[in-house]
């Protein structure tokens, strides 16, 4: 028997917390101590100026919501971030403007005379300039971060994972692994599922019926054509992109071999892999920033 069949798949637990901060004392982390910590000296000020003339009792009553707000505020969290951040965030966004428009230069606020209401009053908000990320694409399909640095992009394929043994499961696994060590920076990985529409596919072999050798074969096409559009009638297929952008502050070479070099470690985990240039990585930014674009039309070979 093939001692890969015997071999038992390797598992490795990974804590769902891994991002959480460390905890320094009573089970909170230094920016909830922080917190707890500012809102008692201020309470013990207040405490401290209103003694002489606040009966205790009364002080306490009305320190009780401050020290409850206090302690949400440590400890509370929204959507998934702690409720400091996440108001610091809300706040940011209240006060940041709402009409952004793409320029280089500052926009200049209209003259006096030009009316931008309907009537008497405030008149309307100068748009901002809109400040991307990313200040351009290559046309060797880097991404320009500026100051963060550059972006190269890989597209890569799936695998069927569970339809290995566990011996070619695990070295799967340590090839990935493998990568994953090789990193000196940065990387993401991107699962995108994207609707998938059969039109190309099902016309290309209707067209193609016809001029077929063997009228079988031309039954055959034209009840594959049936299949196919029953399937998209009956169910919504999806189609996983996936992408890999590894990140390098040391310039645009140095992303470009990054990217290169996970292609290589991909295609040792039987992943096919390449990586993007100027155009597809630009199709691909604006596909992922429009949710509601188009259904995939899947094409032979469109495994990107």
């Amino acid at each position: 028997m093939n001692r890969h069949t015997d071999e038992a798949p390797m598992r490795a637990r990974v804590p769902a917390d891994i991002e959480r901060p460390d905890r320094l004392a009573f089970g909170m982390s230094g920016r909830q101590l922080v917190i707890l910590a500012v809102a008692g000296l201020l309470l013990y000020a207040a405490w401290t100026a209103v003694a002489t003339v606040v009966h205790p009792l009364v002080f306490v009553v009305g320190a009780i919501p401050v020290a409850a707000g206090a302690f949400l505020l440590a400890v509370g969290r929204r959507d998934g971030i702690s409720l400091d951040a996440w108001l610091v965030a809300a706040l940011r966004h209240r006060r940041s403007p709402r009409r952004l428009v793409p320029v280089d230069r500052p926009v200049l606020p209209a003259p006096a005379w030009v009316a931008t209401t309907a009537g008497p009053g405030d008149r309307l908000p100068v748009p901002a300039p809109l400040r991307l990320p990313a200040q351009g694409v290559t046309v060797d399909g880097l991404i320009d971060l500026g100051s963060d640095g550059t972006t190269g992009l890989v597209a890569a394929s799936t695998v069927a994972f569970g339809l290995r043994t566990p011996g070619e499961q695990n070295s799967l696994v340590a090839g990935f692994a493998r990568w994953l060590h090789s990193l000196d920076g940065p990387a993401q990985i991107v699962v995108r599922a994207q609707r998938v529409d059969l039109t190309y596919l099902a016309d290309r072999f209707l067209t193609a019926a016809p001029g077929l050798p063997h009228p079988a074969l031309e039954d055959a096409a034209r009840a594959h054509v049936a299949f196919l559009d029953d399937l998209a009638a009956r169910r919504e297929l999806l189609h996983r992109q996936v992408t890999v952008a590894v990140r390098s502050r040391r310039g645009g070479h140095h992303a470009a071999h990054t990217a290169a070099d996970a292609v290589r470690a991909l295609a040792g985990c039987e992943v096919p892999a390449r990586v993007l240039d100027g155009s597809d990585a630009a199709v691909r930014l604006a596909a992922s920033l429009d949710p509601t674009a188009p259904p995939l039309v899947l094409r032979p070979h469109n495994w990107r």
